[in-house]
């Protein structure tokens, strides 16, 4: 399944009772594997899940941690770039030039890499001891 059809099918089951604005990700693992992810809404707002964090997790619970290539969709006007938090989660777990696919239902693609979506990320090696 490629990653367009596996985020346009999960973003059905996406749960937006609140905002109404389903999304949906899907991620290929380095194996090759699609992992998929759709927003979760919660009536406590700051609860929610994210697409691209559901898809990250469903990768991590597979067994895997290196993504090498982002698809998210939503139904709106213009492709929708992910949040910073996901931004952040996305640099976890792939390279600065791992393509980053946003894209509307209606077709409209807009493509970049998570080093252009979050330049100066922080990561493991700013953790490290002199």
């Amino acid at each position: 399944m490629s990653l367009k059809d596996a985020a346009l099918a999960v973003r059905e089951n996406a749960h937006a009772p609140y905002s109404k604005f389903k999304v949906g990700a899907a991620i290929r693992s380095a194996s090759g594997a699609v992992h998929a992810g759709c927003n979760v809404e919660n009536a406590a707002y700051p609860e929610g899940t994210c697409a691209e964090a559901g898809a990250i997790a469903a990768m991590v619970a597979a067994g895997e941690t290196e993504l090498t290539e982002v698809y998210v969709v939503a139904g709106s006007p213009q492709p929708v770039p992910p949040c910073g938090g996901c931004r952040q989660k996305l640099a976890e777990f792939g390279k600065a030039d791992v393509v980053v696919t946003m894209a509307t239902v209606d077709g409209t693609e807009m493509h970049t890499t998570i080093g252009d979506l979050l330049p100066g990320a922080f990561g493991a090696a700013h953790m490290e001891e002199p």
